[in-house]
């Protein structure tokens, strides 16, 4: 085997072993028989004590209230109510706990002038413990990804993309990896009769509030393994350094008004990252009705970029998302989400401004079976050109095009162990290429990639 190929194996094997150990702890059946059943509302057994109707009820949320409690996602942005969340959960004395992740081992083949391929993976694994305290709830979250040692070379490839750095120079047509420490972060929600909520967040690793749910985590997106191309247009501030976040909640509304630190983080993965606060954002966000959720957000970014240290940013986004549980119909038990969603970002010292569209949309049907889509419609700037190359002295960065993106993907589920999701899946990718950039990318890239996905579950909800 090569020698290349066999250490790329060596680190991913890390990756396959350790959800299955853990899949492997949480197998009694208390904790998965409970999400599977949220008709059964009086008190039930668990490991180390009871789970009662309160608690029940914020595993299955009812309410916008109770979905922001719940905290089943990064940072606090929310998904519709019925959104389900594939978990592995449990009670031990008056504490509760979760731990969800999704793991991908992907192998990827670009085809054009810019094609490349590689073997490598995409994961994040996320534990929650929650316990009342006073007349309110106190809330811990750690979030972590391997991918710094299961991504070599701080990057894998992803036609169009750019962003951050790698080795000092920009990253073209590829997406950096997450750091380890994704969030780490602890939360206290303020019950104001039964209607209100006011809610606390404090993370020196997290997601401050601004854009959706960020694509790792959203439900429309849970089975494709790779970024978006809007991501720093969008939600790339889903890691974040230094976050407060104040939020209050009445009914179906939710404000929140979040000071962070605004440069991305570092090339570096595996530390923490620190800096002043220095920038802010807020975010409106409507539940309507359980199966329909919206958000606008607005954010003021300071030095956002390692290389254009001067240009503060200002981020608009906007977005709309929908699911919809399936149970015995034609298609089965399952799930569909989908979500719309707009970014734009426009430099504060030239005025440049870098919009991206997003639709994607997610389908699980007859229980184990997925198939997914997304589209995008983004602008790209002339770091596209250089390539791989230092940036020349007094570049500056211009908007050239846009490009468009369109994804299909399918897997299958072929559970193995207990509790753990484990699936086969293949996606296909082609590109609309401006003028501009046909030069160099050809006029028809296309990108293919199968994989396997790992991710643990209890009951029905993959």
């Amino acid at each position: 085997m090569n020698i290349k190929y066999r250490s790329r194996l060596q680190l991913l094997s890390v990756i396959l072993f350790f959800p299955l150990c853990v899949s492997a702890q949480g197998e009694p059946e208390p904790p998965g028989a409970l999400a599977s059943q949220p008709q059964d509302m009086g008190q039930m057994d668990m490991p180390g004590g009871t789970m009662d109707d309160s608690a029940m009820m914020n595993m299955h949320p009812q309410t916008f209230i109770q979905e922001i409690e719940h905290h089943s996602g990064a940072g606090t942005s929310a998904q519709p109510n019925s959104t389900p969340t594939p978990m592995l959960m449990g009670v031990k004395g008056q504490w509760q706990f979760m731990f969800h992740a999704n793991v991908f081992v992907n192998e990827l083949q670009q085809f054009g002038p810019r094609g490349a391929d590689k073997l490598f993976s995409t994961n994040w694994f996320m534990g929650m413990a929650q316990h009342k305290a006073g007349p309110g709830t106190f809330t811990a979250l750690l979030m972590l990804s391997l991918e710094p040692a299961t991504v070599t070379g701080r990057q894998y490839p992803l036609l169009f993309q750019q962003g951050e750095t790698a080795f000092g120079l920009p990253i073209v047509d590829g997406q950096h990896p997450h750091d380890f420490f994704m969030e780490l972060a602890v939360l206290y929600d303020l019950k104001l009769g039964e209607k209100s909520l006011l809610s606390f967040y404090f993370a020196p690793m997290g997601d401050p509030a601004i854009g959706p749910t960020a694509y790792p985590h959203r439900a429309s997106a849970i089975e494709n393994p790779v970024g978006t191309l809007g991501h720093h247009q969008e939600d790339s501030t889903h890691i974040a350094d230094d976050v407060l976040t104040v939020g209050f909640t009445h009914r179906i509304a939710r404000l929140e008004v979040s000071g962070f630190h605004g440069r991305e983080p570092d090339e570096f993965r595996w530390d923490l990252d620190s800096g002043k606060i220095d920038s802010w954002s807020t975010r409106l966000t409507i539940q309507p009705r359980k199966n329909w959720s919206g958000q606008y957000s607005y954010a003021r970014l300071t030095s956002p970029e390692a290389l254009f240290p001067t240009d503060n940013q200002e981020r608009m986004t906007a977005s709309a998302m929908y699911n919809r549980p399936l149970t015995n119909g034609r298609l089965g038990n399952g799930n569909w989400a989908s979500t719309v969603l707009w970014g734009r970002t426009r430099s504060l010292q030239d005025g440049t401004v870098f919009n991206s569209y997003l639709l994607e949309s997610t389908l699980r049907f007859v229980t184990r079976n997925y198939i997914w889509t997304r589209i995008e419609n983004v602008d790209r700037s002339n770091e596209l050109l250089l390539g791989h190359q230092p940036l020349p002295p007094g570049f500056t960065e211009k908007r050239i095009g846009r490009v468009q993106a369109y994804t299909l993907g399918y897997s299958r589920d072929i559970d193995i162990i207990p509790h753990l999701a484990s699936a086969i899946g293949v996606q296909f990718t082609t590109y609309g290429v401006p003028d501009v950039l046909q030069p160099i990318y050809g006029t028809r890239p296309v990108g293919g990639m199968v994989f396997v996905r790992l991710r643990p579950y209890s009951g029905g909800e993959r």
